[in-house]
């Protein structure tokens, strides 16, 4: 039991510096966007040996170029979106939210709902994630609401290793365009998706997401409640 205890204290302690670090220092994400714009700019300017008109033009066409991508991805989002809001869905997470008693079931349930559902399809897994963390907050009583939260976009961290990763589709679909030639065939999806060691990864974390979760649940004095 002592060994348990001190984990907690430690994963604890490790959560609430990074909440403290990121509440006091993290910008918004436009910053970041704009950082890394200059830093391959210059980079650019470096390594390519052309001027600044040449390379305004290629980040131009570059952008330009993402628009079938995004449309897809944005597809993705909108009807996951869609069908996380369905009837039938908001029926089922209704029910669910009556199961947890505690706010360690609550958190690891959000935790399991978001991540199988990003399993199906991550834009569905991202909005049902966060409509069931706010059913469990109405319900659930001394719950963190930052720990919900980040339990519900937590299921994200699978990504690629669902059934709607980009990549392993794109490339299982013969277009090969943005592998730079270092791929000459389609690679099917039971070498990415499908494969051991993939699936090993998908259902370990499918355990250890929720208990990683829990664990770092602050102490009651600690909590924000809405």
């Amino acid at each position: 039991m002592s060994n348990v205890k001190k984990k907690r204290g430690f994963i604890e302690s490790l959560a609430n510096a990074s909440t403290m670090v990121m509440q006091k220092f993290l910008p918004d994400a436009y910053i970041f966007a704009v950082i890394l714009t200059i830093i391959v700019f210059i980079a650019s300017l470096i390594a390519t040996k052309q001027n600044f008109i040449s390379i305004v033009g290629h980040w131009g066409k570059g952008v330009w170029s993402l628009l079938a991508f995004s449309m897809q991805m944005v597809l993705v989002l909108v009807t996951g979106h869609v069908l996380a809001l369905s009837p039938p869905f908001k029926k089922l997470l209704d029910h669910l939210s009556n199961i947890p008693k505690t706010p360690a079931q609550g958190i690891a349930l959000v935790s399991i709902i978001s991540y199988t559902a990003c399993i199906l399809n991550w834009g569905f897994g991202l909005i049902i994630g966060a409509i069931y963390a706010k059913e469990i907050a109405k319900k659930v009583k001394a719950i963190d609401y930052r720990l919900l939260i980040a339990s519900a976009y937590s299921g994200f961290i699978l990504w690629h290793a669902g059934f709607s990763g980009s990549v392993p589709l794109v490339i299982a679909g013969g277009d090969l365009s943005a592998t730079g030639g270092s791929l000459t065939e389609a690679v099917p999806v039971s070498h990415t998706l499908f494969s051991s060691y993939n699936i090993f990864i998908v259902v370990g974390m499918w355990i250890l997401l929720p208990i990683i979760n829990v664990l770092m649940h602050p102490k009651n004095e600690e909590d924000v409640f809405v």
